[in-house]
């Protein structure tokens, strides 16, 4: 008893099934986490330290050199890429292979940096390594203003870090955040004139904070072992820490011959000051501090920013007077909103699906029975994707709307069926559905087969594109299987209970001029195939013609990894020349927020703007700034998108001297990198050194301007600057008795800054620096003004044994697979694809001088590694098709009948992708394995019943036409209610259009093709498949073979 037969006659039993389905389903949406996309960004781990006061070079040999020499067997390493900036901060990012377990990764670098600790500066191991698992783009940024004015940025800066970082830091889901500005310290800032009229030196004022500023743990009166008689016991307070300007003002230092003391405010200005004066930020140029959020890995986006929000209402009821949060950079809207799009097309598509089935079928109850399959199908995919532990995302929401037309294919080629028995053989509704199951069981299992041949191969992509592979070919491939035990178990039953019997074409009313037309329709078809069929030569011209046209434009077609999306944001960075001051680049800053929010006006909700900080590194002349732009709705038109904005702000400033200045629109997946386009690294292979890699550099992004294929090739990375180097006379100062120990001291709390200790300051515990004040460290001669100590006690000026020059040095470091490196990134031009821009930049980088080499990194890694495995993945898939359909028709020869019909379908999606000018990517690739699913699953139903007419005696030529009348209704059927379901997609616009419209073009252009031409091809490709292959009958293959068995009996 076949399965179908079981639930035929046990319909109450199918309705349980499906309801438990829907149930486990229901439950499990409300599980699964939502995000825009999976994460699609293999794992990093990030060391980070900061090296106070040491230059960029001296960073990268003393600190960044000996841990990448410990960083090796480290399971599943992918790259290693260092800078180290000259303000003394430097940053490791070790990237793993997608897959790889974030938190055994940290724990292995953690690991290995523990052997590597012991050779670094005593300084840095102080300040403490921090490492962090590491997501490259922000989720948020949150600003800080005060709207009453009553705060300075530094101000602010000090309460978020003192008050709000902590509590954001700690909420479920956050991983890593960046502050802009930090909290005070105590500054205390040397005169070196007061200090030489005081005969005292750097080390002096350092040696008395130290002993001075210090908490002893002073014991306790009475305490135990204690005399038996004793009737006290209390705890000795002792010396503590300070904890204001006013307590290290009095910090003595000397006490002179006369019986005077000398204190700090003698020789020094003690304040609050911020720890570090790297950045300062502007929120539509006001004032403001800032802290930017990253997602943890594996954390769900929506909910974490939903806590991130609430953490922030319960702290600002505490929050000064006047000071406000904004959020100049939300990535959350957006994934919201093109989620919910999605969601909206969904529902277009059934709605959609269920008008043209009823057109077809002109019986409510029967276009009933395949709608209901679809909530059941939906809901248990969801419940499927819950047991895979997927997340809804934009590409499993995709991977929905595309399943919709599939599933309905099966219930609708069960009820037409059901329908087409009833009628010709007049048979009742419970016999019709299982003499109809028993025709088409085989075809749905075969059609399954093969599909999930079709889809399931992109699951084994690797890297990130296997995961955006695998979203949809796991969520098609549930869905397909959950779709034909539907199609065997609930629908059957629904047609044995619902159907009326007796025949219901309809010949009155619009109906019936519908079934006219259509009749006439079907009998020019039958026609066209005869004539097809007849004249085999023009045919197999016309599909050689066909395939050779596909492949042409196939070879046409742009490449590509993602569309950009408008996300609502646009992202700025600005880069002034070398050894420009930051109050230089504050003004610009300030000029080019003044110069968005007037000329973008309607268009921009905020510009947020940073002094000291961009993409590409930290320095005085780096600047960045994030725009917000204003809600979708509310900029419609196509010069109102992120993508164009950003392009008239960069036109805008092209050629503007000062400073080099990028607006760009933000890559699809935030967390593959900052930049669409390209991004490699030019490595120094031979050791050549550092002006050979920079003319090398120099080399590649001058003929990258020159171009036109490329745009915005930059370095993300800093110039070289000036830089004074200081040449110490070791055997005058010997001579005197001075240690290079105290010359390193003076020149470090002259220029640059010491840590001494900390101080506590509302329940926090914060650090206290000395450096010299402004006057004494603006110019080379003011190195003149500092004294130390000899050997005879008499004090010595540094240019008696220091001498220095100018040079030009590196302001960043990079470092590549521990190799010195400069990393490139690029666009493509407008009108050109990322695949045109890759091409460009190789055909530079052939040219790169000996001992250069380069290494793809970030996005074009994946792109690159995922590439090469397309053509093996593709060739799999069509050999286990051939192999399901061999098993499916009993027969090696058929099976091409239905795999010639492959090309008909691509031609299409390729031609409207073309058309609509878009590239072959990821999305581009889905629609077309899903129109490769649907053209085979059509000329599955056809060969099926062309075979079965053929066993039962017809003719070959009969057997066709027989099989083209009966299926040309429900492919019609199927075909347009797909491409009628996917059609909202490729005219969508809003938020995530770009994903959307992508997969719909190619699955709508394909299907039109696919069903256009394949229904008169299958046909001729039957008929000659059985002709060149001289296929017989069943019935006649099991008479030869007892004949040829009798035959060697009597030999």
């Amino acid at each position: 008893m076949s399965l179908s037969r079981f639930f035929i006659n046990r319909p109450i039993f199918a309705w349980v099934i499906s309801l438990i389905i829907m149930l486990f389903g229901g439950l499990s949406i409300l599980r699964l986490p939502i995000a825009q996309y999976p994460s699609i960004a293999p794992p990093q781990i990030a060391i980070t330290v900061t090296y106070p006061g040491a230059s960029a070079d001296t960073v990268n040999d003393t600190v960044v050199r000996p841990i990448l020499q410990q960083m090796f067997g480290l399971d599943h390493l992918e790259y290693i890429s260092a800078q180290s900036y000259a303000s003394g901060q430097m940053e490791i990012d070790l990237t793993f292979e997608q897959g790889t377990n974030p938190d055994i990764a940290q724990v292995q670098v953690q690991n290995k940096l523990q052997l590597a600790q012991p050779k670094l500066p005593q300084e840095v191991t102080a300040q403490g390594l921090s490492i962090t698992k590491a997501v490259k783009n922000f989720m948020l940024v949150l600003g800080f203003i005060s709207t009453n004015n009553s705060m300075s940025g530094s101000d602010i800066a000090d309460y978020v870090a003192s008050n709000v970082s902590d509590p954001l830091s700690r909420v479920t889901g956050v991983g890593d955040h960046t502050l802009f500005g930090s909290e005070y310290a105590m500054r205390i800032w040397l005169d070196p004139n007061k200090l030489f009229n005081y005969a005292l030196t750097v080390r002096d004022v350092e040696a008395a904070i130290q002993t001075q500023n210090i908490q002893v743990s002073s014991g306790e009166l009475g305490g135990l072992p204690a005399r038996k008689d004793i009737r006290l016991d209390a705890t000795i307070i002792g010396p503590t820490r300070l904890t204001s300007a006013g307590e290290f003002e009095k910090i003595l230092l000397k006490v002179q011959p006369d019986g005077s003391q000398v204190r700090i405010r003698d020789v020094a200005r003690v304040e609050l000051g911020p720890q570090t004066y790297n950045t300062s930020s502007y929120y539509n140029n006001h004032p403001a501090s800032g802290m930017a959020l990253k997602l943890a890995p594996g954390a769900n986006q929506i909910s974490t920013e939903a806590a991130v929000r609430a953490k922030i209402d319960e702290l600002e009821k505490f929050f000064p007077p006047g000071l406000k949060t904004v959020y100049p950079l939300d990535t959350e809207p957006f994934i919201t909103l093109s989620i919910e799009e999605v969601v909206i097309t969904l529902l277009e598509a059934i709605g959609l699906v269920f008008l043209v089935m009823l057109v077809f079928l002109q019986n409510f109850r029967a276009t009933l029975i395949p709608t209901i399959a679809v909530p059941v199908v939906l809901l248990g995919t969801f419940g499927l994707l819950n047991i895979f532990g997927f997340s809804i995302n934009t590409l499993t929401m995709l991977a929905m709307v595309l399943a919709v037309g599939l599933l309905v294919d099966d219930a609708i080629v069960v009820v037409e069926n059901v329908e087409r028995v009833m009628s010709e053989k007049k048979l009742s509704p419970i016999e019709a559905a299982r003499v109809s199951m028993d025709e088409i069981s085989g075809a749905l299992i075969g059609i399954v087969l093969v599909l999930t041949a079709v889809f399931l191969p992109m699951a084994a992509f690797s890297g990130s594109v296997g995961v955006i592979y695998r979203q949809f070919s796991i969520t098609i491939v549930s869905a397909m299987w959950l779709s034909v035990l539907v199609a065997m178990v609930l629908t059957p039953a629904l047609c044995a209970t619902m159907l009326k019997p007796g025949t219901h074409v309809k010949t009155t009313g619009p109906a019936g001029w519908f079934n006219r037309n259509f009749e006439r329709l079907t009998n020019g078809y039958l026609n066209g195939v005869r004539k097809l069929i007849g004249s085999a030569a023009l045919s197999i011209t016309c599909f050689v013609l066909i395939s050779a046209l596909a492949g042409y434009l196939f070879t046409r077609l742009p490449s590509g990894f993602l569309p950009d999306e408008d996300q609502g944001l646009i992202f700025g960075q600005v880069t002034m020349p070398p050894n420009t001051p930051m109050e230089q680049t504050t003004k610009l800053n300030r000029e080019i927020t003044d110069y968005i929010l007037k000329s973008e006006k309607g268009l921009v909700e905020s510009v947020y703007a940073i002094s000291g900080f961009n993409f590409a590194g930290q320095g005085q002349n780096s600047g960045a700034f994030f725009i917000r732009l204003k809600d979708w709705k509310d900029r419609p038109l196509a010069s109102q998108t992120s993508a164009a904005i950003a392009q008239r702000i960069m036109m805008h400033y092209w050629f503007d001297p000062r400073a080099q200045i990028f607006a760009i629109n933000p890559p699809a997946v935030l967390e593959l990198g900052n930049a669409t386009g390209f991004d490699l690294e030019l490595e120094d292979r031979g050791h050549v050194g550092h002006q050979q890699l920079l003319a090398a550099r120099n080399m590649v992004l001058g003929l990258a301007s020159q171009d036109r294929r490329l745009m915005a090739v930059r370095p993300n990375g800093m110039e070289d600057a000036s830089q004074y180097h200081l040449d110490i006379d070791r055997e005058k100062a010997n001579a005197l008795g001075i240690t290079i120990d105290d010359i390193n001291t003076t020149i470090e709390g002259a220029l640059g800054s010491i840590y001494v200790n900390q101080f506590t300051r509302n329940d926090r515990v914060k650090q206290v620096y000395i450096q010299g004040d402004l006057d004494s460290r603006m110019l080379p001669q003011d190195l003149d003004k500092w004294y130390i100590r000899t050997n005879t006690n008499t004090l010595a000026p540094l240019n008696a044994f220091i001498r220095g020059y100018w040079l030009t040095g590196p302001q960043k470091v990079e470092d590549y697979n521990g190799l010195n490196a400069f990393e490139i990134l690029g666009q493509p031009a407008a009108g050109y694809s990322s695949g045109d821009s890759l091409t460009a930049i190789k055909d530079i980088l052939k040219k790169l001088p000996e001992g250069i080499g380069y290494e793809w990194t970030g996005l074009s890694y994946e792109e690159i590694s995922s590439g090469s495995s397309t053509g093996p993945l593709y060739a799999l898939a069509s050999l286990v098709i051939l192999l399901c359909l061999a098993a499916l028709y009993e027969s090696w020869a058929i099976p091409f009948a239905v795999m010639l019909v492959i090309p008909l379908g691509i031609l299409g999606s390729i031609a409207a992708t073309l058309w609509r000018d878009m590239n072959n990517d990821v999305y581009f690739q889905v629609g077309l394995l899903t129109t490769v699913g649907l053209a085979v699953k059509n000329a599955i139903l056809i060969v099926e019943f062309a075979k079965a007419a053929f066993e039962r005696g017809e003719t070959l030529e009969d057997a066709v036409i027989t099989a083209a009348r009966e299926r040309l209704r429900p492919i019609l059927m199927t075909s347009i209610a797909f491409v009628v379901g996917v059609f909202p997609l490729a005219i969508a616009t809003g938020a995530g259009s770009a994903s959307r419209v992508a997969i719909g073009t190619a699955v709508v252009g394909g299907m039109a093709t696919a069903t256009l031409l394949a229904i008169y091809f299958v046909p001729v490709f039957f008929v000659l498949v059985l002709r060149v292959f001289h296929v017989k009958r069943q019935s006649e293959r099991k008479q030869v073979a007892p004949s040829v068995q009798t035959a060697t009996g009597n030999e």
